[in-house]
């Protein structure tokens, strides 16, 4: 199979981010047809130019034109590739035809716009195709200033009557430069511009080559992110309320033959940790399915105003724990009040399940003029070695996201204690 794409040059000036891509095989198989068809053409004018006598009786004859026709117009089946040499090769076959009296003016004319415009268009280095095209115009310029002295030296042909201070010929040649100065100038100005615009849509291209790629990367990140988001949030729902039920089944398996009263309490206990647990892992797998992007959101119970529950099913759980408020309460938003709350229940839950025998719990609410502070504290004691769980690595993620930071560590009086900090102007 035979690769169509466009092939990316790597020569580039440096003056340029990248350079024009190489001609496709579609612009290759283009070039040919346009090499036939100005080789057709120049034929035809040439065979016609001959026989109404163009050039005036110096004309050469029909086979002289065939020869110029197919050197002028097939080098053109390689314009983009070589364009440069094309532009030299045609150019100096036309002065050389005009000066033989080759009878075809009008396939000339644009195999010279096309090639002053090719190499415009097509040549990476610019301080070459500028020159190229200079040296191009100048050879024109002299020819043409050779060609008009001599029109303007040779006597009026017979029968031609002069009208006013210039010759017939002359003035045709007058008309000439100004076509010529014309025509130049367009191809050369043209061919800058199509240069310019085939840069700017490699430009696009590859910007949107490079949108493309960040987008793949962006669903990627989208999508490990909701599964860490899912993790920490399975991991504080179920860990928590697991833990709690755990602890209070143990305890009525204890009690039960001694204390049947005490054994339904913690039966009850672990029933209403369960159906709590039941509740927000519905929550959580609606808020899946329906797509919110509030990842964080929880129910509505769950905030400042929940840490006396939570305070209450702790201590129930067998971890003596206490709730402090300090000072006056500040308007904080959901998200920060269930990552708060989250932090806190992962806090009691880690000591309940590592304080060991007799552990006690402590959590503090301040509110600052600038800042709200959660300090939860337990005593007890204190694993050391093992690796950062899952449950720490959930609470920095969730004290980032509010752009707080969490600090997390054993106290020098013993115990463990965790506090995050959130500035109000950041939450």
């Amino acid at each position: 199979m035979v690769d169509t794409a466009p092939r990316v040059s790597r020569t580039a000036t440096p003056s340029r981010p990248f350079a024009r891509q190489a001609p496709s095989v579609a612009q290759a198989r283009a070039d040919v047809w346009l090499g036939v068809t100005l080789f057709v053409g120049a034929v035809i004018s040439s065979v016609l130019g001959y026989f109404a006598q163009l050039a005036g009786p110096d004309t050469l004859d029909a086979r002289a034109g065939l020869v110029y026709a197919a050197v002028i117009s097939l080098p053109f089946v390689v314009r983009r590739r070589h364009p440069i040499l094309v532009a030299i090769v045609v150019n100096a076959v036309y002065i050389v035809g005009m000066e033989m009296g080759v009878p075809e003016l009008y396939v000339g004319q644009i195999v010279l716009f096309l090639a002053m415009y090719t190499v415009g268009a097509w040549v990476d280095d610019r301080q070459r195709a500028r020159l190229v095209r200079l040296a191009i115009v100048a050879a024109m310029f002299v020819w043409m200033l050779v060609a008009t002295f001599r029109a303007a030296t040779e006597p009026v042909p017979e029968g031609v009557t002069a009208v006013g201070a210039l010759s017939p010929t002359l003035a045709y040649m007058l008309i000439m430069w100004l076509v010529n100065v014309v025509f130049f100038g367009g191809a050369y100005y043209m061919g800058d511009k199509a240069y310019e615009a085939a840069l700017g849509r490699q430009a696009l291209q590859e910007r949107t080559r490079e949108l493309e790629e960040q987008q793949e990367i962006a669903s990627a990140q989208a999508v490990a992110l909701d599964r860490v988001r899912i993790a920490r949030e399975l991991h504080d729902v179920v860990a928590h309320h697991v833990s709690a039920m755990g602890v209070q089944a143990g305890a009525a398996r204890t009690v039960v033959d001694a204390d049947p009263e005490k054994a339904k309490s913690a039966l009850a206990a672990v029933e209403q940790s369960s159906r709590q647990a039941i509740a927000e892992l519905r929550h959580l797998l609606d808020t899946l399915r329906d797509h919110d992007e509030r990842a964080d959101e929880a129910p509505s119970t769950i905030g400042f105003a929940s840490l006396d529950a939570l305070v209450r099913g702790s201590d129930a759980a067998g971890t003596p724990t206490t709730l402090r408020v300090i000072g006056e309460a500040r308007e904080v938003s959901d998200f920060v009040q269930i990552n708060m709350y989250r932090i806190a229940q992962e806090a009691l839950t880690n000591a309940r399940r590592h304080g060991g025998p007799g552990v006690t719990a402590d959590v503090r609410l301040r509110y600052g003029d600038d800042a709200v502070e959660l300090e939860v504290t337990n005593t007890g004691r204190v694993v050391l070695g093992s690796r950062t769980g899952l449950g720490t690595l959930g609470m920095r993620e969730r004290a980032t996201a509010m752009g707080a930071h969490l600090e997390a560590g054993p106290r020098d009086q013993g115990g463990y204690l965790v506090r995050v900090r959130v500035p109000l102007a950041a939450e």
